[in-house]
C-alpha cells in the first residue's frame, strides 16, 4: 500500500495535466457543469478529456480497483464528437463528456460484460444496452466499464462489497481500508476520486444509493421503467433499474435525462416528456412539507447527528419538517423481499444468458463453474444465494406472483404513499446508510441498516446527496417519494446541496486518522 506522501507525488502530474486543460487547478475536481463550460469555450476538447481521465485511471486504479477496462473506441469517439462540435452539431448537454458504465451493462465496443465474474469473460455483446444507445444519441462518451460487487452483490450472504473475480477488491477513496458499499462500487469510487465525471450504476435495493452515500457523491435511483433494463444483467424484473452517479445533483440529473426513453424490449419502460434539468431550482425547498422517517434511522448515532444538522438547513431554506412520518410496513417488507428476489433472479438471469455469447446458460452451470474455478471465484465467500435460487422453482414458485404483488403494495400503496398522505408531506427523508465499515474478507460486510428498501421495493424514485462526515467518512441523506415524482425530489435535493455544500474531495487515507494519531492503528 502506498503512503499518502507517495499518493500525493503520484497525483501531482495529474493535477498539472488537468490544469493544462483549463478544467482543474490546485486539486479541485471539475464538475459536469465546469466541463460543459470548458468544452463550449474551447478551452478543452473531448480528446483531451479522454486523455485526462485515462491518466487518472492509470494513476489511481492500482489502489482503488474502480475500473475493470477502458473502451478501445473512446478516443476515436472523442475525435468524432469534437468534429461534430466544430461543425456546430451538439447532440445534447453531455456532448463529448466521458461516462463510465457498471460492468453489467452491454456495450458493442468489444468489451465483455462480466458482472464481475471471470466466467463471463467471453460474453461480448453485439449490441448496446438501450440506455447506452440513449447516451450515445445524446452525445455522451463511453469511457469504459466499472468494477462492481460480483453479480451485483447477489451471490453470497457473506460477500464483501466491491469485490469481484474480474476486478478485485474496490476500495473507498476516503479510507482505503473501508468498504465502498455496493454493488455499484466502482462507479461511485471512480466519480468520487475524479477518475471520470459521470458514471452509471444499477440498483435492485441500495446498489446505487449506498455506494453513492459512502463515497460522498450523488446517486439517483429512478422510478422503475424510467430507464430501460434491456441489455443489463439482471436480478429482478420487479426492482432492477439503472441510475446516474455524479459529484453534483446537476451532473446526475443531466445524466438521467440522457438515459430515459421508451424501449419496446422492456415491458415496464415508458416515455418521459419531462426534462428533469428544469427542476434544478435554487429555492426548491421553499414551502415544501418534508416527512422524517425515524424508523429508518438509529443504526449509526453519529450519522443521525449529522442528519439533525441537515434538518436545520432545510428549515432555513423554507421547508416544514414533519417528524415521525414512519413507514409502518417495514417489517413485512423485509420479511418477504429476499426470497422473492432469489426466485426472480433464477429466471431473469436465464433469460439474459439465453442470448449472451457465453457457454453458461443457467444458474446450475454457473454454480458448477464457480466450484471449478474456486481459487479465482470463491477465495473469500461462497455462493449461497446462487444455490438457494437454483433450488427454487423460480417464478414458478406458487407464492411468487402473490408475494411480488404484496411487496409492491406494502412498500408503495401501504408504505410510502400512505405515509405521505397521512402526514400531508411532499417527500420523505432519512439518512441513507452508516459510514463505510472496514473491509472484512473473513466475516463479510458489517452492514447495520439503510433507507434504501422502501423505494427499491416499491419501484419509486430515491436520491442521495452528501450530508456531511463522521470523522473522515462521508454520509448521505436520502430523499424519496411516490412514483414519477423525480422532479420534486430533484428540487429538494438541489436546494439542499447548494445550501449545505457538504461534499469534499477524498484524501486516500490508509486508515482512520484519529486512530493513527492515538497510536491505535
Amino acid at each position: 500500500m502506498k503512503t499518502i506522501k507517495h499518493l500525493a507525488t503520484a497525483l501531482l502530474p495529474i493535477y498539472l495535466s488537468l490544469a493544462a486543460t483549463g478544467l482543474r487547478a490546485q486539486g479541485e475536481y471539475a464538475t459536469t457543469s465546469q466541463i460543459r463550460a470548458a468544452l463550449e469555450q474551447g478551452s478543452t476538447s473531448s480528446e483531451l478529456l479522454v486523455n485526462r481521465y485515462r491518466q487518472q485511471v492509470q494513476q489511481l486504479n492500482a489502489q482503488l480497483h474502480a475500473v475493470i477496462e477502458l473502451s478501445p473506441s473512446a478516443m476515436s469517439e472523442a475525435q468524432r464528437l469534437d468534429k461534430l462540435r466544430r461543425d456546430g452539431q451538439i447532440l445534447g448537454p453531455l456532448h463529448g463528456i466521458p461516462v463510465l458504465l457498471k460492468d453489467n451493462i452491454d456495450t458493442s465496443d468489444g468489451l465483455p460484460n462480466t458482472a464481475g465474474s471471470i466466467l463471463l469473460k467471453d460474453n461480448i455483446p453485439s449490441h448496446d444496452a438501450f440506455l447506452v444507445e440513449q447516451l450515445k444519441k445524446n452525445g455522451a462518451l463511453i469511457l469504459g466499464k466499472a468494477n462492481l460487487s460480483e453479480w451485483a452483490n447477489f451471490r453470497s450472504t457473506k460477500s464483501s462489497s466491491g469485490w469481484s473475480g474480474t476486478g478485485g477488491q474496490a476500495r473507498n477513496p476516503y479510507d482505503l481500508s473501508r468498504s465502498p458499499c455496493g454493488s455499484s462500487s466502482g462507479s461511485a469510487i471512480a466519480v468520487a476520486a475524479g477518475m471520470v465525471p459521470l458514471a452509471v450504476g444499477t440498483e435492485t435495493d441500495g446498489s446505487v444509493t449506498c455506494p453513492a452515500a459512502v463515497n460522498g457523491i450523488v446517486g439517483i435511483k429512478p422510478t422503475l421503467g424510467l430507464i430501460s433494463r434491456s441489455g443489463i444483467i439482471p436480478i429482478s424484473a420487479h426492482q432492477d433499474t439503472a441510475g446516474p452517479m455524479a459529484t453534483t445533483v446537476t451532473g446526475a440529473v443531466l445524466l438521467l435525462d440522457a438515459m430515459t426513453g421508451k424501449d419496446d424490449r422492456d415491458p415496464d419502460s415508458f416515455d418521459n416528456a419531462t426534462k428533469f434539468a428544469d427542476a434544478l431550482q435554487p429555492q426548491g425547498l421553499q414551502g415544501m412539507r418534508i416527512g422524517v422517517v425515524r424508523n429508518l434511522m438509529g443504526y449509526s448515532p453519529q450519522t443521525d447527528a449529522a442528519f439533525e444538522l441537515a434538518l436545520a438547513v432545510m428549515r432555513e431554506q423554507g421547508a416544514t419538517i414533519v417528524d415521525n412520518a414512519n413507514i409502518t410496513t417495514l417489517p413485512e417488507i423485509h420479511e418477504l423481499e429476499f426470497e422473492m428476489l432469489a426466485w426472480d433472479f433464477k429466471d431473469a438471469l436465464k433469460d439474459y444468458l439465453a442470448t449472451a455469447t457465453t457457454k453458461y446458460k443457467d444458474l446450475d452451470s454457473l454454480i458448477a463453474a464457480n466450484k471449478e474455478n474456486a481459487t479465482a471465484e470463491l477465495p473469500y465467500f461462497g455462493q449461497e444465494i446462487f444455490e438457494m435460487a437454483q433450488a427454487s422453482a423460480g417464478r414458478e414458485e406458487k407464492e411468487f406472483a402473490a408475494n411480488a404483488a404484496q411487496l409492491k403494495k406494502l412498500a408503495g400503496e401501504q408504505g410510502i404513499d400512505a405515509t405521505m398522505a397521512q402526514h400531508k408531506v411532499d417527500l420523505l427523508i432519512a439518512p441513507t446508510v452508516s459510514p463505510a465499515w472496514k473491509i472484512d474478507h473473513i466475516n463479510g460486510d458489517h452492514f447495520t441498516g439503510s433507507a434504501t428498501t422502501p423505494a427499491a421495493v416499491a419501484g419509486y424514485p430515491h436520491i442521495t446527496v452528501p450530508m456531511g462526515f463522521v470523522r473522515h467518512l462521508p454520509v448521505g441523506i436520502s430523499f424519496f417519494a411516490s412514483a414519477n415524482q423525480e422532479d420534486r425530489l430533484i428540487r429538494a435535493a438541489y436546494n439542499y446541496e447548494q445550501s449545505s455544500r457538504q461534499r469534499r474531495e477524498p484524501r486516500f487515507l490508509s486508515g482512520d486518522p484519529a486512530l493513527a494519531v492515538s497510536g491505535l492503528k
